[in-house]
């Protein structure tokens, strides 16, 4: 089965393996993990953050064990305010459900996406593939190609 994110990997010639998992596995990143046999750190977490001040929204990165603090957070988007898009925005600015966003292949030219420059440490990421059951295991380089990410530290507390 080719999905939009398939062929968009596809189509700008970077590597990727698809996988799959019973649809009937439990949310999270962690159960998607245990599920295909990878760390949770190496199951991406795709979230959706919004600017409230501007409503531009932005890409958000993670490890499925990790999570933003919110001064990284609120420092790589350049503003103090900010929230998880609701369900319905995520819906309109992507065009997937929250719990199968896939991290590329939707974005508009400008878009924001951000990955955490810990993850770049991880020989292979798992993301979603924008269908529930359906995982893309892709190399961190080859994950910030095919998004645009932009590399930062979002999980580590600076002294």
């Amino acid at each position: 089965m080719k999905l939009p994110a398939h062929l968009h990997l596809e189509t700008h010639g970077i590597p990727y393996e698809a996988r799959s998992f019973p649809p009937e596995t439990e949310k999270g990143a962690a159960n998607v993990a245990h599920a295909l046999g990878f760390s949770e750190r190496q199951a991406v977490k795709t979230l959706i953050f919004r600017v409230v001040d501007t409503g531009e929204c932005a890409l958000v990165m993670l490890g499925g064990d990790q999570n933003a603090i919110s001064g990284n957070l609120k420092r790589a988007l350049g503003s103090r305010n900010i929230q998880m898009a609701p369900p319905e925005v995520v819906k309109e600015v992507t065009g997937y459900v929250i719990g199968s966003i896939p991290a590329f292949g939707w974005q508009p030219v400008g878009f924001r996406s951000f990955l955490e420059a810990t993850l770049m440490n991880e020989p292979v990421l798992g993301t979603g593939a924008g269908q529930w059951g359906e995982e893309i295991m892709i190399t961190p380089e080859n994950l910030v190609k095919a998004s645009n990410a932009i590399v930062v530290n979002l999980t580590v507390r600076e002294a």
